[in-house]
């Protein structure tokens, strides 16, 4: 792993989560505007007595709600911080997380240590994807489910985006191109790949153009989530046209924002079971 990158990535999110508020995990994985989310808890369900691994699992938010679900779940993140915000996220909703301080490239896991379920949360586009699907299989059971989601890499307006709120992201970002979905879902027989966010990115327009807001002081993926009752009554009539187009013109899938992928029957599973 290249060691600049690390330290880049590690104090970004150490300085963000010293200064984040605790996230509510219902609320983040339910909400109306959490597609990606409800997508993959719909098909992950039910999680009870599943061995779970959150790669990347920030301030916990995920990890959290796993185990409020019955899962048992370890949590990785190269941040401290970030761990630590997951602990206590864990101890205010009641339940038990396993914390471990390891870079997505270099997990630092038993060889033993196998999972039902590797949920890599908006992560792959922060590091070597081929290096990170390669450390995970060992660490998949045979029947094994990865899930994940991620920004892709082609709408334009977006890109503008990304260039003007570069305070709120690290550098080495590097969004979802196809070569790398076909990275993470080779290694599988099977691979459900959904896109979100096409008219839906109105939303983020309103924002930026009518309310004014500084994209380097809000992070509009978080607003529009923990907003989500207020958005309802636009974002519901423009996730049904969302739906339409992209039965319609699949091609369009390219200019959303962002790619779940829900991968099972991995092809070089662990025998270790």
């Amino acid at each position: 792993m290249d060691n600049q990158r690390f330290d880049r990535e590690r104090e970004f999110h150490d300085k963000w989560a010293s200064a984040a508020e605790l996230p509510d995990p219902r609320h983040v994985n339910e909400a109306l505007t959490s597609p990606e989310l409800r997508y993959i808890h719909r098909h992950l369900s039910p999680v009870k007595g599943k061995k779970v691994l959150d790669l990347g699992c920030g301030l916990g938010e995920a990890s959290v709600y796993f185990a409020m679900c019955g899962a048992d779940t370890t949590s990785i993140d190269l941040s401290p911080e970030m761990l630590r915000a997951t602990d206590k996220l864990a101890e205010k909703n009641g339940v038990r997380v396993t914390t471990h301080l390891a870079a997505a490239e270099d997990l630092k896991l038993k060889k033993d240590q196998l999972f039902d379920i590797i949920y890599v949360g908006n992560l792959f586009h922060h590091v070597d994807v081929a290096a990170t699907v390669k450390m995970l299989m060992p660490h998949l059971k045979p029947d094994g489910i990865l899930a994940s989601w991620d920004p892709v890499a082609y709408n334009p307006v977006i890109n503008v985006y990304r260039r003007m709120a570069m305070d709120v992201r690290t550098v080495d970002e590097h969004p979802l191109k196809s070569k790398d979905i076909r990275e993470i879902t080779k290694s599988f027989a099977k691979a459900d790949v959904k896109f979100f966010w096409l008219t839906t990115l109105a939303l983020f327009l309103i924002m930026a153009f009518v309310q004014g807001r500084n994209p380097n002081k809000v992070r509009y993926w978080k607003a529009v989530v923990d907003e989500s009752d207020k958005w309802a009554w636009l974002y519901r009539p423009l996730a049904a046209i969302d739906g339409l187009l992209l039965s319609l013109l699949p091609p369009l899938k390219w200019l959303c924002w962002n790619v779940v992928i829900i991968a099972r029957h991995p092809k070089q599973a662990s025998q270790n079971v």
